[in-house]
């Protein structure tokens, strides 16, 4: 990555760590696109790294709200789809990782906009872990289907429980992405050159993340998502 590509990244990277610790949500749906159309071989590991320190200070911030009972829940379900998530990582050539990254944005954004709200029980918790470890493994982007199970929780609520379960399967990603030897050098290097930026927007967020209106944030984010997916899909 040249070191232009490389600052325009971190400036995304900044934005996206202020979105998701004002929000607790919107870092992978707004880092995924742009880094699948600069240089897709680093997702999802990338990403993987990156949100582990950010969501490590998430839920440090936030844990009086945490929702343990529905975090475990969560984390059954999350550790189960991993597998899954690493057989598509596999099935799937390089020269399709733009489509399965834009692809997955697009209806992640779309079910994000466009599900009811509705009480989540146990079965709605495992189903949403399964379907964010398959598709975050894959493709680093997790985020919408705790969304939807926690769009009309408490905002710290969902900021902490989401943080936390993000944090556990990311670990379990990473350590069966390179278990399978699906990591290499330079993702990690590209990464570790990112975390000021990550830092940078992390501390932002918490100047204002009691103040953010959460709604319109959450808006602006999947509205970003769209179209972003959409052109990445365009270029695949």
């Amino acid at each position: 990555m040249s070191t232009s590509l490389l600052l325009l990244t971190a400036l995304v990277v900044v934005a996206a760590a202020f979105v998701q610790g004002s929000t607790g949500l919107g870092f992978a749906l707004i880092v995924a696109p742009v880094v699948g159309l600069i240089e897709p071989r680093l997702l999802p590991v990338l990403l993987l790294v990156l949100m582990i320190p950010l969501n490590v200070y998430v839920a440090w911030r936030e844990r009086h709200a945490l929702d343990a009972g529905g975090a475990s829940w969560i984390t059954a379900g999350r550790v189960a789809g991993t597998a899954g998530g690493l057989w598509v990582l596999v099935a799937v050539p390089a020269s399709g990782l733009s489509l399965l990254i834009g692809g997955s944005t697009v209806l992640a954004a779309l079910a994000s906009l466009l599900a009811p709200s509705f009480v989540p029980g146990r079965r709605a918790l495992l189903t949403a872990g399964a379907v964010t470890g398959v598709t975050e493994t894959a493709t680093g982007i997790g985020g919408p289907p705790l969304a939807l199970v926690y769009q009309h929780r408490p905002a710290p609520e969902l900021r902490s429980t989401v943080a936390i379960c993000f944090l556990i399967g990311e670990i379990v990603s990473l350590a069966l992405l390179g278990v399978t030897g699906k990591i290499d050098d330079d993702q990690v290097r590209v990464a570790l050159l990112l975390l000021p930026a990550l830092g940078l927007g992390a501390l932002l967020s918490r100047a204002v993340h009691h103040r953010v209106d959460g709604a319109l944030m959450r808006r602006l984010v999947l509205g970003f998502a769209l179209v972003s997916g959409v052109v990445v899909l365009v270029q695949g």
